[in-house]
């Protein structure tokens, strides 16, 4: 109710600034009636939210924890029968309009939306950034980390997932788990409409930005031109380049939110509450099954029962804290907080992610329309087009335009299994006053390294980390659940990781220097860090590693704390049904449970896990279709 006091405050105010401050002849656009038609989009978008449930039951049927990716959907699918009641919990608020403007992903970290979790201080990666630590953004909101993040929507190969089933998970092989992934897709790009490998009828669109820069266009004809070929990276393989599949709806961001619960909110059996935190479990006098939730909501506390299940979907960190708070977990760890132990599983452990070298960045002469804050500004005609169409450069989410997956032991091999991705950002670090700060940038090592860059056009590529070796592990600080717990990610324990890192910037510096590049005059950025020249000059194998470790960027893919695998198997949390070893009626359905990360970026597998949990509660229950 709060969030829609504000919303006619909010356009009314924004309505001043656009009939005083900007002339209606801007560039030939209309910009009032753009900025009206926005408006009245945001409008019904806000009446398509679902309610924020003022009066709890006292017992559901099925308690749902995280109204994230998973969540959502979960609360979607459960809801399908209509004799269950389904209660959705979700610490955050309402996703708004603004934040399906897609230029805008990398802002949204700085929101209330974001967990603003940061990492334990190292020296060994992210040794550039302030204290030494990573930014982990994760969504605290109504579709969670789908509203934060830059809509990238890859599934991974076909071995991720055969050797998940290897590793004892009976039923997530490719072939088991693809029709899931056909089933959340409603795809919307006529050039890889495979029915073999892609859905229409799913609620989640899957489409390209209506609008590619000459950049991204010109990078990825160079890596054609190099040797890699063009591929449907969502299709019988992954590898190769192309432009970015995006879980994007007519140019604007489609969160889980959007997809799953708009079109369910009058739904009379799915209760919504936000601005709720989930504090502990509570089990029966046995200790061995979970009955309910406590949680917070604005100062006071509930205690609400579960007659069938509670489904954890917190995601890679709230989700093995909640356990740990609630006594499943490490006995050692837990006995240290004084915290009773009820069952004593490995809960934190494996933590993976997907871990890239920032600041590799490339010069190009001065295009004709850039992504970069200033010039947007300067040509407002941009922003009403978007207002509009959802059309124009604003439709580029975060800069992102296209990536390219190998594997580095057979790079041009359309069918290897890939372990590196190179990320193509139309961007640079200079393109926007504040993006240093939103990754987290050491101040002065920022100004040293990259303030020569000044106005010049530029683009960013991120070689990126796809199967990693190294772990790390999630540890609560504190029994109080609303102190951040440490995040330990481990990044480049094992050496290989860090010089499979530096074989991508080298592959990328090779993409800038094809004919295509070229013609655009692209030129790698070669002003030094100067922490680095002590281990190599600029452009050796030791200078490159030195940067991976000072510019550690996360592309926000943590996942594994609660692996999934057999009962015998000690490193594991749950099994092949999601059910948590030694507990009944407690389930964890989200990115957690993910026993080796696969060689994507972890969105669209979240959704899959999900649906495939979903029908994994029917089925024990008796209500499989």
């Amino acid at each position: 109710m709060k969030n829609q006091r504000r919303a006619p405050m909010l356009m009314a105010t924004l309505w001043i600034f656009f009939t005083v401050f900007i002339p209606t002849d801007t560039q030939n656009a209309n910009p009032i009636s753009s900025f009206m038609q926005f408006l009245q989009e945001g409008t019904r978008q806000l009446d398509n939210e679902p309610p924020d449930q003022q009066y709890l039951l006292s017992e559901y049927d099925f308690i749902v924890i995280g109204a994230g990716t998973a969540g959502c959907v979960l609360a979607n699918r459960l809801t399908e029968i209509p004799e269950w009641k389904v209660l959705l919990v979700e610490a955050g608020n309402n996703e708004n309009f603004v934040m399906d403007i897609p230029i805008l992903a990398n802002h949204l970290q700085l929101t209330e939306a974001n967990w603003r979790y940061k990492t334990k201080s190292s020296n060994k990666y992210c040794a550039g950034f302030e204290n030494q630590q990573c930014n982990w953004p994760r969504g605290k909101v109504v579709g969670g980390s789908s509203v934060l993040n830059f809509m990238i929507y890859t599934r991974g190969a076909a071995p991720d997932y055969n050797n998940w089933e290897a590793l004892g998970n009976e039923g997530w092989g490719w072939n088991e788990v693809l029709p899931y992934f056909k089933k959340i897709e409603n795809f919307n790009i006529p050039a890889h409409d495979n029915r073999q490998y892609h859905g229409r009828d799913g609620y989640l669109n899957v489409e390209h930005a209506p609008y590619r820069t000459t950049k991204g266009k010109a990078w990825v004809k160079g890596a054609q031109e190099l040797g890699f070929k063009y591929n449907d990276h969502n299709g019988a393989n992954p590898a190769g380049v192309s432009f970015l599949q995006l879980s994007m709806k007519n140019g604007t961001r489609h969160s889980s939110s959007r997809a799953y619960l708009h079109p369910i909110n009058k739904r009379n059996n799915l209760h919504l509450t936000k601005l709720s935190m989930v504090t502990k479990l509570i089990f029966d006098d046995t200790k061995t099954k979970v009955i309910g939730v406590e949680f917070e909501r604005r100062g006071k506390r509930y205690k609400i029962l579960a007659k069938k299940e509670v489904i954890i979907s917190a995601g890679a960190i709230n989700s093995p804290q909640l356990l740990m708070l609630s006594g499943i977990g490490p006995r050692d760890h837990l006995e240290s907080l004084n915290i009773p132990v009820v069952k004593d599983l490995p809960v934190g452990y494996n933590l993976m992610d997907h871990i890239a070298a920032g600041g590799v960045q490339f010069m190009v002469q001065q295009q004709n329309v850039s992504l970069s804050t200033g010039y947007i500004l300067n040509h407002l005609d941009l922003v009403f087009k978007w207002m509009r169409n959802h059309k124009g450069p604003l439709s580029v989410p975060g800069g992102c335009e296209a990536l390219l997956f190998l594997d580095l032991k057979d790079k041009f091999n359309v069918t290897s299994w890939p372990d590196v991705e190179l990320l193509f950002i139309s961007g640079g670090l200079n393109s926007d006053p504040l993006l240093h700060r939103n990754f987290g940038f050491d101040e002065q090592i920022f100004t040293n390294t990259y303030s020569p860059l000044g106005d010049k056009d530029a683009f960013m590529v991120f070689p990126m980390l796809m199967r990693p070796k190294s772990r790390g592990r999630v540890m609560l600080r504190s029994r109080n659940p609303k102190v951040h717990p440490t995040l330990i990610p481990n990044y480049f324990e094992y050496p290989e990781d860090l010089q499979k890192i530096v074989e991508g910037i080298k592959i990328a510096i090779e993409i800038s220097r094809q004919p295509s590049m070229k013609k655009l005059g692209a030129k790698l950025y070669d002003v030094p860090i100067a922490d680095c020249l002590k281990y190599g000059p600029f452009g050796s194998d030791a200078y490159f590693a030195c940067q991976a470790q000072m510019f550690t960027f996360t592309i926000y893919h943590q996942s594994g704390t609660c692996k999934m695998g057999l009962e015998s198997d000690p490193s594991t949390v749950v099994n092949h049904r999601l059910k948590v070893h030694g507990i009944s009626k407690l389930r964890v359905i989200d990115a957690s449970i993910m026993p080796e990360i696969t060689s994507s970026h972890t969105n669209a597998p979240t959704y899959m896990i999900a649906e495939k949990g979903a029908d994994m509660i029917k089925e024990d229950w008796g209500r499989k279709q």
